[in-house]
């Protein structure tokens, strides 16, 4: 790999941390999400009787230190996590911040240092204040001004801590209905009139913005802070080599990967936005200022998720597929997980070769990994399903670099087992380290290292030499 390559793992912290009302920790959007039928509903706050998954998730809030101990024996030296907004400002709407949720940053970031870890931190991932969803969110342009207040917090605390920062997590999900309240912070379900693709777009438009000044604001507090964009890959193919299939999958690729980047890496909206809007009978509310505030406010690196690719056609009897944001058509060629989800090395090759080709910055995957329902006998863990996944994936990643597109860094998903965003079960496995607890919340939250946790403890430390 090239010279200080980041070998890391990631989390979010709506999926490990737990503590959902600990010492002043407010009510975020997914601390009202409850299960339902191996799903997860919206009530109208916490409510007597029902089960949250993120009230305790995994418990990283109280177990942190062990956690960090056991991702600094596998070797990692890069983790990137998320802070939660609601531990910073309880809903949204104070003007001091909770110091007790500061401190708790202060004790991880330090404890990473201290294990020559280096933090890489999302900013906004999924975890909205409640009290602001329910007064529309990033639908509303006063969102802006709370997410700010939020970012000179955690900016001016950890300036010396913190080098790294991704203003949103998979901010393109925004363009699907599933991101209308884990993006989108708005108090509404999936299924409502109100989620709109054009509501939708009116809060990425804010977003888009808010990237842009918190950017600003982040090198006037510290110039040498590094901010990056995160996209989730949704790689379409063409299923026919028909020209209308491969127009067709050209359009998608542009408006589901490149459109969100595009905006944050080149400042402008693109040329291509034009027609979808017309086709989509967009009207956004922008202010005469924001031309020059997404100008000034663009990244220095490139972030992703990539898990899977799926194709596109105009052929209605075609076989859906579907995975972390991306449906699609079914292709012939791939083999799928337990889960449905198409298995696609050769898929990131082509994503990561296009990415570097359009922008040249260097690149970051920062979720990478295999869902799967891991057994665990006896204490341990024999995962080799996900060894060969995420083998076959570095392989692919060396290639590339050995190439010259500059990845600087592969942080799988996940560090530690952590529930599902959107079914709140924790079932479907991810992480080097299991967790003993199930999906209400019942075991004893012992860890344990899986197969893949000494083989990864291996790949790190030979540099990727030894798959």
């Amino acid at each position: 790999m090239r010279k200080n390559f980041f070998w890391g793992a990631s989390t979010a912290a709506n999926q490990v941390e737990g503590g959902w009302n600990q010492d002043g920790k407010g009510v975020s959007i997914i601390d009202i999400l409850a299960q339902t039928d191996n799903f997860r509903k919206e009530t109208d706050g916490v409510q007597e009787g029902k089960y949250y998954s993120s009230h305790q998730a995994v418990d990283f809030y109280n177990r942190y230190v062990e956690d960090i101990a056991m991702m600094a024996e596998m070797g990692i030296n890069t983790y990137r996590m998320s802070i939660a907004w609601t531990r910073i400002y309880p809903t949204g709407l104070e003007s001091e911040p909770n110091e007790a949720g500061l401190v708790f940053y202060d004790r991880v970031f330090d404890l990473l240092k201290e294990n020559g870890i280096e933090p890489i931190v999302t900013i906004s991932h999924y975890e909205s204040p409640f009290e602001l969803a329910k007064q529309g969110g990033w639908s509303k342009r006063t969102m802006i001004d709370y997410y700010l207040k939020y970012c000179q917090t955690i900016f001016k605390r950890y300036q010396d801590k913190v080098k790294y920062w991704i203003p949103f997590n998979e901010m393109n999900c925004m363009l699907v209905p599933f991101g209308i309240m884990t993006a989108g912070g708005i108090f509404a379900s999936i299924d409502s009139p109100e989620n709109t693709l054009q509501l939708r777009l009116q809060c990425l438009h804010h977003q888009f913005v808010a990237n842009a000044k918190a950017v600003k604001l982040g090198k006037s507090i510290n110039p040498n802070f590094q901010f990056g964009c995160m996209i989730a890959s949704m790689l379409s193919y063409p299923l026919t080599p028909h020209p209308d299939d491969i127009r067709l999958a050209d359009k998608n690729n542009l408006i589901n990967n490149m459109f969100c980047s595009d905006v944050l890496i080149r400042g402008d909206y693109p040329y291509y936005i034009k027609e979808y809007f017309e086709e989509n009978s967009i009207e956004l509310a922008m202010e005469v200022e924001d031309v020059d505030i997404l100008k000034a406010g663009t990244v220095d690196f490139y972030s992703c998720s990539y898990y899977m690719s799926s194709c596109i056609g105009n052929d209605r009897s075609a076989a859906e597929v579907s995975g972390n944001l991306l449906s699609g058509l079914k292709n012939p060629y791939l083999i799928e997980s337990e889960f449905g989800w198409q298995i696609d090395p050769k898929g990131m090759e082509i994503f990561l070769h296009r990415v570097y080709d359009r922008y040249g910055l260097p690149i970051m995957i920062v979720e990478n990994g295999l869902g799967a329902k891991d057994e665990l006998i006896d204490g341990h863990v024999h995962d080799d399903y996900r060894i060969a996944y995420l083998r076959e994936h570095i392989k692919i990643l060396e290639e590339v670099i050995a190439k010259g597109v500059d990845v600087i860094g592969y942080l799988p998903w996940s560090a530690i087992d952590l529930m599902a965003l959107s079914t709140g079960t924790i079932d479907k496995r991810y992480g080097f380290i299991y967790v003993d607890v199930d999906n209400q919340g019942n075991g004893s939250f012992n860890r344990y290292k899986k197969d893949s946790f000494y083989w990864y403890k291996k790949v790190i430390a030979s540099d990727g030499k030894e798959l």
